[in-house]
């Protein structure tokens, strides 16, 4: 009997001491480009991975040799049904295309806010330093993009585990803000599908 509790005492202790470790709080750096796959959904990989491969499409074909375009990004709209941050894909996209030095961009989304310091500066800086009014470089291309999603689920049948795919499709357009051509139009598709024990822990 003393035997027998020589044994299970210190594995009771060791236990006991796992089981508090998993109730402190803990947080970790780690790198998004590595981080695993916990559902079927779209995540930070995915945001990384279609920027970076929609871009090197884009700059294949895009623009003509010898040319600089100037480009206005009007955003990726976001067609799926979960609650993704589309804003952020298009910032990144645009990011490593004007790393690419071949085009230029203006922002669409503050505009307004630089009228108003057009406007401020006319009023009251020096006609030397102040921006000049009219001065504003119009767009050639126009920059738009479209995320959709379809999702199916295993017709219900025996099995010990519930499977769900999960579609996505980016889309990516440069339209020619003169003529209405669009000019170029990428696509990238994935699917991943995601397995999960009906019976289990």
């Amino acid at each position: 009997m003393k035997k027998l509790l020589l044994v299970i005492l210190p594995v009771v202790g060791i236990s006991l001491v796992s089981g508090c470790s998993m109730f402190r709080a803990s947080v970790n750096d780690s790198d998004p480009e590595k981080a695993k796959k916990l559902t079927a959904n779209y995540d930070q990989q995915d945001l990384l991975k279609l920027s970076q491969e929609m871009s090197d499409k884009l700059l294949a074909d895009f623009p003509a040799p010898g040319e600089k375009p100037v480009v206005v990004e009007m955003g990726i709209d976001n067609a799926t049904k979960s609650h993704i941050d589309t804003k952020t894909m298009t910032d990144t996209i645009v990011t490593k295309l004007m790393d690419s030095k071949k085009m230029d961009f203006v922002d669409s989304s503050r505009r307004d806010t630089l009228l108003r310091e057009q406007g401020y500066q006319l009023a009251n800086c020096t006609p030397e330093t102040r921006a000049k009014i009219g001065k504003q470089l119009g767009a050639r291309f126009m920059l738009t993009g479209r995320l959709s999603e379809i999702e199916t689920e295993q017709g219900r049948e025996v099995r010990v585990s519930k499977q769900r795919d999960v579609y996505y499709q980016l889309t990516v357009e440069m339209t020619d803000t003169e003529t209405g051509v669009m000019k170029v139009r990428k696509q990238i598709q994935r699917m991943r599908t995601a397995t999960k024990p009906i019976i289990g822990w």
